[in-house]
């Protein structure tokens, strides 16, 4: 716009004209320093606070397993740099990359297909924390190629597979089997191994608790006796929560068969316990030693699963591979068959409303009711 001064009748530079309404305070002018937003700031600062808490209270083993699967993506990335001669970044990933990891995890290092999903899962929270998008596209097309391996039986044999089912009827073998162990032919001793009394004890009592509550190992290594509650009509047991799943607490009846009754066996074992001088407001399962003495620690994750395949091995019931899972699956299919109504069963153990291994074990209790061979004419 041209300016005209009306005194002298010259025209004047051209001059800009700005709305006032239109301007930002907060635009540094040109040449000025811009200042820092404070809410950005502290934003970002309260994000990388909880990135770091989250990452904290995740339990060790979880933390632990995701660290290898973050060293196996890394020995995936040296593999293929070795191949095509072109080194990517570990945070490079797409479609291509993650079927190929599929591809590598089961041709280059033979893992089991369950194991390959779990590796899928770390390395995806571990891309993740470090700041990095994962596409949805890429992780659903890991999960399609990862498919059809599990569908095939050798694979599927690579792992250590599923454990079986036990029910009340496997406790009792347990239960009424020698408390004498013969040594092996290769044994170096020749001595008989006697399972001490606290021991036996012991483990009927968790064995059965463990049925009874569908609990996993990591439940039952922290119940504490307070946990477990006498009541008239048996026991009230609070479930404490693991990582990070919900508390429960379930209850648990009188059994008919004195050697597998949770309730009676849990009642043996606390008079065990409390006169070998145990805290009474200790852990509820403790460990003990090959001579029946009796510890001050509390029983392991693992050593809660070990007690229940040992058992299980010196019973005999050597057909079928039991594990510390064998409890909760067992508490399903034993329910189910027994006409249990299935969100009993399923607060019992724990388990969301959307578990696919709750109602895979449902489907197995359920097989041969009403099959389709039966009353048809055979």
């Amino acid at each position: 716009m041209t300016v005209v001064d009306g005194a002298r009748g010259t025209e004047l530079e051209p001059v800009e004209v700005v709305d006032a309404e239109l301007m930002d305070d907060d635009v540094p002018a040109v040449g000025e320093a811009a200042v820092p937003d404070p809410v950005a700031a502290v934003l970002a600062a309260l994000d990388t606070d909880a990135k770091d808490h989250l990452n904290r209270i995740r339990p060790k083993k979880t933390r632990d397993g995701y660290a290898q699967d973050w060293e196996k993506w890394r020995a995936f990335h040296a593999w293929l740099a070795a191949k095509t001669g072109v080194p990517l970044p570990l945070s490079s990933i797409t479609v291509g990359t993650f079927v190929s990891f599929v591809t590598y995890l089961d041709q280059v290092v033979e893992a089991p297909p369950n194991t390959i999903e779990r590796r899928i899962t770390g390395v995806t929270s571990e891309v993740r924390s470090r700041g990095y998008t994962v596409p949805k596209e890429a992780t659903e097309a890991a999960r399609r190629a990862l498919k059809p391996l599990k569908l095939d039986e050798n694979r599927m044999k690579r792992g250590r597979g599923k454990g079986a089912a036990i029910a009340p009827a496997d406790l009792r073998t347990m239960a009424e089997a020698p408390r004498e162990r013969q040594p092996q032919p290769t044994a170096r001793t020749r001595r008989v191994f006697v399972v001490p009394e606290v021991a036996r004890l012991r483990d009927q009592a968790l064995n059965s608790l463990k049925l009874a509550v569908a609990g996993r190992n990591e439940e039952m290594s922290v119940l504490d006796d307070a946990h477990v509650q006498v009541v008239d009509e048996g026991l009230k047991v609070y479930v404490p929560s693991v990582k990070g799943r919900p508390p429960r607490t379930v209850p648990v009846t009188y059994g008919e068969n004195r050697a597998t009754c949770p309730v009676r066996c849990w009642r043996a074992w606390q008079e065990a316990k409390l006169a070998a001088g145990a805290d009474p407001e200790g852990p509820a399962l403790l460990s003990v030693d090959q001579w029946g003495h009796l510890g001050n620690t509390r029983l392991s994750p693992d050593g809660v699963g070990r007690a229940l395949a040992r058992c299980a091995k010196y019973a005999g019931l050597t057909g079928r591979r039991i594990t510390g899972h064998s409890a909760r699956r067992g508490s399903v299919t034993t329910g189910i068959k027994k006409g249990k109504r299935v969100d009993k069963l399923r607060r019992q153990g724990g388990w969301s409303a959307n578990s696919p291994v709750f109602w895979e074990y449902v489907d197995e209790g359920t097989m041969f009711e009403d099959a389709p061979t039966e009353g048809i004419g055979f």
